[in-house]
């Protein structure tokens, strides 16, 4: 697995990198909170250290919440109870205090990593009605007819129909398909869903958020 390690502190940092490269994972070693937030992609998982130079981790935490969903584990020397709440509530999969055995970091790493591979696994064929997407297969159908939709098309669907009911954000959108969020551009977002909807010919299946962003169902 692709792992950040996100830790200003070089004998920690160092150390955990060499430990997740003997189980056979690839770390990569980054710093500062804008190293992952400018690197978050193909990411596998994250450890985070809430002691950043640039930011304080939780911020981090919230902001790549915004554009990703990948599992977080925090690994901090901040082990009081408000801030394991908020690490939790803020989006974390998972909260280590320092200093950790490696052995459970590692078990840690592995379990929240599986529960998302599940997750996953379980939802690949979604239904809405008469509308059923094949996430695997890149293919829609409605009313039992199949729909041809673009790659770009496909790919917003995506991202809505694997969080039903919950409103996604066009930050969220944008980052997902186009890359990075901060240089995505908005009308290209706008063009794509407009031929989406049309094509889906099921008005208030995607419902719009003002000023916020979209909805896949209730």
């Amino acid at each position: 697995m692709q792992i950040a390690v996100v830790e200003d502190d070089d004998g920690v940092g160092d150390a955990l990198v060499e430990a997740l490269t003997s189980h056979g994972h690839r770390p990569i070693r980054m710093r500062r909170g804008a190293d992952l937030l400018l690197g978050h992609r193909d990411l596998d998982v994250v450890i985070l250290d809430l002691g950043l130079p640039d930011a304080d981790g939780l911020q981090v935490l919230r902001q790549l919440r915004a554009v990703n969903d990948v599992p977080v584990v925090i690994l901090t020397a901040r082990g009081d109870e408000r801030s394991v709440v908020r690490g939790l509530r803020g989006g974390a999969d998972d909260y280590l205090v320092k200093p950790a055995r490696l052995a459970e970091l590692l078990a840690r790493v592995d379990v929240v990593t599986q529960r998302r591979r599940a997750l996953s696994e379980s939802s690949r064929v979604v239904r809405a009605g008469d509308v059923v997407v094949d996430l695997d297969a890149r293919e829609v159908e409605v009313g039992g007819e199949p729909v041809t939709l673009t790659p770009k098309e496909f790919d917003l669907l995506a991202v809505l129909v694997a969080r039903p009911g919950a409103a996604v954000s066009r930050q969220q959108l944008m980052d997902a398909v186009w890359g990075d969020a901060y240089v995505a551009i908005s009308r290209s977002l706008d063009v794509h869903m407009t031929g989406l909807r049309a094509k889906l010919a099921r008005p208030g299946l995607i419902s719009t958020i003002r000023g916020y962003g979209y909805r896949w169902g209730g």
